[in-house]
């Protein structure tokens, strides 16, 4: 807070308490000349009025108010809150620290989580190895945020430790009660991009089936959680010119399980696989079947991310795709994401497969479905969902 607005509030609020102060004793010492019959002299509509003294209670609360203002001044921010921080103090990540909303804020969500990693632990993992790895992971954390300047190789160390908990996901997918807590989570964080049934819809990955532009094993789910993804479907229009873009499409669609529904251009065929060999393979590889390093997707089957049709397709290449899966090891913390890989693994054709022992899903999950909506872009669009502050979980 700048000194302004510090002097602006201690000022207004030694006014108000002095006013207040000084209007109560005024009152109180203030003796109006009486009439005979002891009232003021004063009527109105035919009601004389009298000059009682105030309730005793009334005025001891009233003189109490005053006091706490006091108190309060000195055991919160309240006066000079740019120097003076109050004697009042919360307990935030281990340490005694000086009382602020924004101190208090954190400390109670501080002790809700303990609640529900205490129960985490004993309900849904009591996996010790798997606490001493997620403790190493905390920690880890830790000392990133705390740095100003990231040792070489800690998020790395991070990614390692990561990526190490997918074992431990195969083992909450047997257990009906994390199953049961990961869909709850789901609905509330992630069913406004995916669904409430998590097959997505145009622009929003579905996660129901076996088309992953990052990976559907554990591994790759609980990376896509904590740190999200940002695809980048790069604009053609200018490098390609328009006929370029209407070959490169045409290509495309001679390669998809779409060209059924076309009258193909033989001629654009050729010139968009020229097209392609020189510009896509790097990110979707000489088969078009996509890689996961790069988040491209498979351009030969029939799932499509923002639609397959000839227009799309070109729409696409004119002006690219940025899809953004925001990162929620920040909001959620490295439990909750646990549930949430294990929850998205169980229903998914691609679940548990993973360098962990394969498990079966928990008896109640809902069976793999086929895709019923779009999961993979046009030519080397990308990763989940529009660039949006809404949840939008596993990036297939």
């Amino acid at each position: 807070m700048s000194i302004f607005w510090s002097l602006w509030i201690t000022v207004l609020s030694l006014a108000c308490w002095g006013f207040i102060l000084g209007a109560l004793l005024f009152v109180m010492r203030t003796k109006p000349t009486l009439e005979d019959d002891g009232t003021t002299g004063h009527a109105y509509d035919g009601i004389t009025e009298y000059d009682k003294p105030l309730p005793k209670w009334w005025v001891a609360i009233f003189f109490g108010s005053i006091v706490w203002a006091l108190v309060y001044w000195v055991l919160w921010p309240a006066l000079m809150p740019h120097t003076f921080k109050g004697l009042s103090t919360v307990e935030l990540a281990g340490k005694t620290v000086p009382w602020t909303s924004h101190n208090e804020l954190y400390s109670e969500l501080e002790r809700n989580d303990k609640v529900f990693t205490d129960n985490f632990k004993t309900n849904f993992l009591p996996n010790p190895q798997a606490h001493e790895q997620l403790a190493k992971l905390t920690s880890l954390q830790l000392k990133l945020q705390e740095a100003k300047e990231p040792p070489a190789g800690l998020k790395d160390d991070i990614s390692k430790q990561i990526q190490g908990l997918a074992p431990y996901v195969t083992e909450l997918s047997k257990n009906q009660k994390a199953y049961m807590a990961g869909e709850r989570l789901f609905l509330q964080n992630c069913s406004v991009c995916h669904g409430s049934n998590a097959k997505g819809g145009v622009g929003y990955p579905n996660l129901t089936d076996n088309d992953w532009l990052y990976g559907g094993e554990p591994e790759n789910i609980l990376m896509t959680l904590h740190n999200g993804r940002i695809g980048g479907m790069a604009a053609w229009r200018d490098k390609l010119g328009e006929d370029g873009i209407r070959a490169a499409a045409e290509y495309v669609l001679s390669i998809s399980g779409n060209q059924n529904g076309y009258e193909l251009d033989k001629l654009k065929v050729a010139q968009g696989e020229a097209i392609f060999k020189q510009q896509c393979v790097v990110c979707h590889g000489p088969d078009a079947k996509g890689t996961h390093a790069a988040g491209a997707p498979n351009l030969t089957d029939k799932i499509w991310l923002y639609g397959g049709d000839r227009e799309t397709v070109r729409e696409t290449l004119r002006h690219g795709r940025a899809g953004v899966m925001p990162a929620w090891q920040s909001r959620l913390g490295n439990e909750r994401i646990m549930l949430l890989a294990a929850y998205v693994s169980s229903f998914s054709g691609n679940a548990m497969k993973s360098t962990s022992t394969v498990a079966p899903a928990p008896a109640t999950a809902p069976a793999p479905a086929p895709a019923t909506e779009p999961a993979a872009s046009a030519p080397t669009s990308t990763v989940s969902a529009p660039t949006t502050a809404v949840p939008d979980v596993t990036a297939q």
